[in-house]
């Protein structure tokens, strides 16, 4: 499998220290619904959650929750770029590089075609907000073109707080862990496919990202979070369709 799997030990510093934890837990409060106050339990602060403002990523940082997506439209400009046949062509696999917090993305990695300025400024959005949000020092960031699943099975990545974007194609699927069996993620299926190896139950709903929408992943190397994280796997590409097309963002410390 590839980078979705993948370990990437740039967990940082502890940001949760008390008076980081105090302070989220402020904002988190002054955005809740007045329900969502009086409860500290898995039903006023859900595994995963929605929101169309990019201020309300800050509850991943919730230790209840695992997933944060933000709606996004879809830029007509952006779309069009990346069904251009040369663009396709020129990314092939996609790049990885690591950027400077605060510094957005070169035009040079992307094709000069009608579109790439503005696709080069909303992946410089996301990533200044990324690093906001983390108070990261540089981001690994990667723009993967695949025409096929590269992780088709559930899983959770042993990483800190990831970012996904996908620009073209079906987003990114989970599951709420309310009914899962975390023993059987892995080589705890025993190679039975995720969907009569016990993992989940029939009142398990998958849930999917629509394009251009942001995903934030708690995985199981962030603070405390050691036995949870969120369970998700790549989407199916409709051979005839085109690649798919996600951007990918992991934090640094140095």
């Amino acid at each position: 499998m590839k980078d979705e799997l993948a370990t990437i030990e740039m967990i940082g510093p502890n940001l949760l220290q008390d008076n980081r934890k105090a302070s989220f837990a402020q904002a988190m409060d002054r955005h809740a619904e007045p329900s969502q106050k009086s409860s500290q339990d898995h039903i006023s602060h859900p595994y995963a959650c929605a929101t169309a403002e990019s201020v309300e990523l800050i509850r991943i940082f919730h230790p209840l929750i695992q997933v944060v997506r933000w709606r996004r439209q879809v830029d007509p400009g952006i779309e069009a770029y990346l069904q251009q046949r040369p663009v396709n062509g020129h990314l092939r696999n996609g790049f990885r590089i690591v950027i400077p917090a605060g510094e957005g993305l070169e035009l040079d990695f992307l094709p000069d075609l009608p579109g790439r300025r503005a696709m080069a400024q909303d992946i410089s959005l996301i990533a200044d907000i990324y690093s906001e949000l983390l108070g990261c020092d540089e981001i690994a960031l990667r723009l993967e073109v695949s025409s096929k699943a590269m992780c088709p099975r559930f899983h959770v990545d042993r990483t800190g707080i990831r970012l996904i974007c996908t620009y073209r194609g079906q987003g990114t699927e989970w599951i709420d862990d309310k009914w899962v069996d975390r023993s059987k993620l892995g080589q705890g299926s025993l190679g039975i496919a995720d969907d009569a190896s016990g993992l989940f139950d029939a009142r398990t709903t998958v849930e999917a990202a629509a394009s251009f929408d942001v995903l934030l992943l708690k995985g199981s190397l962030w603070q405390e979070n050691i036995r949870r994280g969120a369970i998700h796997r790549s989407p199916s590409v409709t051979a005839g369709n085109g690649p798919r097309i996600l951007l990918v963002m992991d934090a640094i410390w140095t």
